[in-house]
């Protein structure tokens, strides 16, 4: 029963968002080191459109920005900002509200990441 209990645990908070798995803590205040890793990529962020499953309203997605949680959702607040809307930063994915591919394109090449526009 104890190892039932060790591997389980709760995931998801509506008061504190996610959950680390080490230390039980906020996922922003994980003091344990089980902090994700930063995913390996090719060294190219991705810049999409997506309206799927979001009642046909944009989002611009931007994908594999190779940066630790809190620079990503730095960028994240950057991005936001600059083109003036809402948005999140999701499992390592920055989700900006309405179509804005060619400026946030724009910002990320004049901070010197490699970017292609993905999808249509």
């Amino acid at each position: 029963m104890k190892s039932n209990q060790l591997s389980g645990g709760l995931v998801y908070s509506t008061d504190s968002g996610r959950m680390c798995p080490g230390c039980r803590q906020p996922a922003g205040q994980c003091q344990c080191g089980a902090k994700q890793a930063v995913p390996a990529g090719d060294g190219v962020v991705r810049v999409s459109r997506e309206s799927k499953g979001r009642g046909g309203k944009a989002v611009t997605l931007v994908k594999g920005v190779a940066l630790d949680a809190m620079a990503l959702q730095q960028l994240g607040k950057q991005l936001k900002t600059a083109c003036g809307s809402g948005g999140t930063v999701k499992d390592g994915v920055i989700e900006v509200q309405g179509d804005h591919c060619e400026r946030v394109i724009e910002l990320l090449r004049a901070q010197r990441h490699v970017v292609k526009r993905a999808g249509g």
